[in-house]
């Protein structure tokens, strides 16, 4: 019974969404077209060289994102060249990897698609055992680990698969949105099935909540999605968890 009020809900709130966005989208068109309508040929001319002019320059960032290793998933040798990687490249996925783990070897199936979708990002793997000063600089205790570093920074893990379903069958489509989550590539899409009108918490374990009901958590620390506003992200991402005695917790969470 809860279930399927729960799947209603969801169903509206997406409706509303899709009837909203639709809404906007035809309204920007309308606009547009009123506004070509209503311009002379001098003004065409500009219009045609500004955008051919935003299209070299795509092509342009385009190429320099090759030349700086972007488009492929690929490993570097060691910690001095994780440095170098990350301050040439503003937006970086770096895989903390060891041989013999075999959740590595599925997080690798990913990353390469990924790495040819979105050129605006470097993807890298490095063995731990290559990087013992930089593991331990920067925490990562679990294998795998992604490090997403921005402007070079580390700003936000991927630890495990927790984030991604605690499932090693997730999607290609469930890390692509997980990466959106923290900007370090440029996603579109919607909430993977697995977050769809569930109870979740927040990764401090502090309370539980379905966020159909009650879209933010006690201390929102992150926007999941520009095109997702109900979503607030408390750490890093939510996570399915059971009904818990922390469930009505009125203090604020602490990342």
């Amino acid at each position: 019974m809860e279930a399927n009020a729960s799947v209603d809900m969801f169903s509206k709130v997406l409706e509303n969404q899709l009837l909203q966005t639709t809404k906007l989208v035809e309204e920007h068109l309308d606009s547009e077209i009123q506004k070509l309508d209503q311009m002379d040929e001098d003004e065409l001319e500009r219009l045609k060289e500004k955008r051919l002019e935003a299209l070299k320059k795509a092509q342009q960032q385009k190429q320099e994102w090759l030349s700086k290793g972007h488009g492929e998933y690929r490993e570097i040798p060691s910690e001095r060249d994780f440095f170098q990687e990350v301050k040439e490249s503003k937006k970086v996925v770096c895989h903390f990897y060891r041989d013999s783990t075999f959740r590595c070897k599925i997080l690798d199936r990913h990353l390469v698609i990924l790495s040819k979708k979105h050129l605006e990002t470097k993807f890298l793997k490095l063995n731990v055992e290559k990087a013992p000063f930089l593991c331990e600089r920067l925490r990562i205790k679990v294998i795998p680990t992604l490090a997403l570093v921005k402007d070079g920074k580390t700003q936000d893990f991927v630890v495990g698969f927790s984030d991604l379903g605690n499932t090693d069958d997730f999607t290609t489509e469930t890390l692509e949105w997980r990466l959106g989550c923290s900007d370090i590539l440029n996603y579109r899409g919607g909430l993977p099935w697995w977050l769809s009108g569930k109870e979740y918490a927040c990764q401090c374990r502090r309370h539980v909540f379905n966020p159909w009901e009650d879209p933010t958590c006690l201390r929102a620390t992150k926007p999941v999605h520009k095109s997702l506003q109900l979503w607030s992200l408390c750490s890093r991402a939510w996570e399915p968890q059971l009904p818990n005695p922390c469930a009505t917790a009125t203090e604020g969470c602490t990342p």
